[in-house]
């Protein structure tokens, strides 16, 4: 006996509309690429930031990513695998976000008209993961590749003297903005998209979420933009002639 249609189905069949779950797999992955993204990005920012505390705590958290403390030695090489595994989710999801940009001026520019006249502030922050996604694809990159070609030259001093000498703070600093930007616009979205922490008034859920998003982009920026200043401010400071990573207090181990 022939299962009974809904009407939904049986327009699909009366005019051969074949159901297609592409776009729901291709949104489930856009939603889970990004999350492990932001997550990498919060946790490396703060990683980062350790540099605020000490030069020897920054030192630690670099040589535990190259598993110092689970091997007794250290393997730059982990960074590099880390860092190439990070990439390869980046372009998934750049790959897959890229099917709904706006691909000609004309619709970025309807688009942006119509957030004008509706003031909807929900389409302005798509505008900005827009635009912060594009400045990533480049910007990311070269740092992803960065780290997987030279993870052995992390460190407080090592660090400091590329951001300087190399003028790759101008980098970090468009870095950063875009990818606190992007990540937590990127993490609102996904709690609104999937109904998370949603709450009996879906109204001032949407209104919690986003004090809640203004205030850890303030936090994070501020504590990204003060690592920064630390690293070049170090890298400003210090003498680098005798070419040490990083003479550890505590640890006897010399990196060159």
């Amino acid at each position: 006996m022939k299962k009974s249609l809904t009407r939904l189905e049986e327009i699909e069949e009366q005019f051969g509309v074949k159901k297609s779950r592409t776009i729901a797999k291709l949104d489930f992955w856009q939603s889970t690429t990004g999350l492990i993204l932001g997550i990498f990005i919060l946790g490396h920012i703060v990683f980062e930031s350790s540099i605020l505390v000490s030069k020897e705590l920054m030192y630690k958290v670099s040589i535990m990513f190259e598993g110092y403390y689970f091997f007794g030695e250290t393997y730059p090489g982990i960074i590099s695998f880390l860092a190439g595994s990070i990439f390869v989710v980046f372009i998934m999801h750049a790959g897959i976000a890229m099917r709904k940009f706006p691909n000609s001026y004309r619709q970025y520019k309807a688009i942006k008209n119509h957030a004008v006249r509706m003031s909807h502030s929900d389409t302005y922050l798509w505008l900005v993961q827009i635009i912060t996604g594009f400045i990533m694809f480049f910007a990311g990159s070269i740092h992803l590749f960065m780290m997987m070609d030279e993870p052995q030259n992390i460190g407080p001093y090592i660090s400091s003297s590329r951001i300087v000498q190399d003028m790759l703070w101008i980098l970090y600093v468009i870095l950063l903005v875009s990818v606190i930007l992007h990540a937590f616009i990127g993490i609102y979205r996904l709690v609104l998209k999937w109904g998370f922490f949603e709450g009996e008034n879906a109204k001032k859920s949407r209104k919690r979420h986003k004090l809640f998003l203004k205030i850890m982009i303030v936090v994070y920026l501020t504590l990204g933009f003060l690592a920064l200043g630390k690293y070049v401010y170090i890298g400003m400071t210090h003498d680098f002639s005798d070419g040490m990573r990083y003479k550890s207090e505590t640890i006897i181990m010399e990196k060159h």
